[in-house]
């Protein structure tokens, strides 16, 4: 089977643990720099070309794609799906993730535990957004922020308000939260493939820091998820419509809430914590499903 993998980094360890996963079980996996992907439309004759050169000969793909290109990313990766290549997580569903209001919003249609959430466009609203959520204390987030980054914890009215009007005085679209504060500043990742959690682990905040990522030097451990975290975890992930992702939760005293469903979850942390060759599932699952054509939306939608 030949793979691409629309990715800028090939060096980032998710990637190369995919290639090597992929070599691994004899199929070739070309990393293809998304930024240098161009989409060449014609009727009837869609076209992705890289360097210059068409992209064919392609079984399945693998998007990558970074949150500060996530539209040009998504436009390459519609391209892909017109021509027929199956894509590991399809376009529509990446776009839905990486929106934090839309992906709210289907989760909370299928009745998924979310944390409070409020939307505004007003900064005049701010403290009445910041009331519906039974704040303060409150959690405000760019709706496309990744990481941790462009999340704020404000403990007081004074302090919300201002952050909310600062980011609104700069046309910058946010949420407000609730803050669970029974989670301790823990959070559990589970890694689902297929409909199924493959792996999943706690993570803790740094000491001085509410936010439990490990890119801003969290840690994360093994952990035994219930089973109604699992069955969260499953269900977010088919209401989004990924086959791979990410699905982070916090334990609330009501039960487990949804704080994002990533479509690129990162692999090192989670392999590192559970031991457990989550690339090779991943590579797995794309040489069992890859067929042309099979694409669901096709581009559209």
């Amino acid at each position: 089977m030949k793979i691409a993998m629309l990715a800028r980094n090939p060096n980032l360890y998710s990637h190369k643990r995919l290639k090597e996963a992929a070599e691994e079980r004899g199929h070739e996996l070309d990393i293809l720099n998304t930024t240098r992907c161009t989409v060449h439309i014609a009727s009837h004759r869609p076209e992705v070309y890289y360097n210059g050169e068409p992209c064919v000969g392609y079984d399945a793909v693998i998007p990558r794609i970074g949150a500060s290109i996530t539209n040009y990313g998504l436009s390459i990766l519609r391209q892909f799906e017109m021509r027929g290549c199956w894509p590991l997580n399809e376009s529509v569903a990446i776009g839905r993730s990486r929106d934090k209001l839309r992906s709210m919003q289907i989760l909370a249609k299928y009745g998924i535990g979310l944390p409070l959430t409020a939307y505004a466009n007003d900064p005049k609203q701010a403290e009445e957004i910041i009331k519906a959520v039974k704040g303060p204390p409150v959690v405000i987030k760019l709706l496309e922020g990744t990481q941790g980054i462009g999340v704020v914890l404000a403990e007081t009215m004074s302090s919300a308000k201002s952050v909310i009007e600062a980011f609104r005085g700069a046309n910058v679209n946010i949420l407000v939260q609730e803050f669970i504060k029974e989670a301790g500043g823990t959070d559990i990742r589970a890694l689902v493939v297929g409909g199924k959690v493959v792996a999943a682990m706690k993570r803790t905040g740094a000491a001085d820091d509410f936010r439990s990522n490990l890119h801003r030097g969290g840690s994360a451990q093994l952990i035994k998820i219930t089973p109604e975290e699992r069955s969260t975890a499953v269900r977010a992930a088919k209401h989004m419509g990924l086959n791979v992702c990410g699905v982070d939760m916090l334990r609330s005293n009501h039960g487990p809430v949804i704080m994002e469903v990533n479509s690129s979850p990162g692999l090192e942390g989670i392999e590192n914590a559970t031991g457990k060759d989550i690339a090779g599932m991943i590579v797995d699952y794309v040489a069992k499903n890859a067929k042309d054509g099979k694409t669901k939306t096709k581009g559209k939608g």
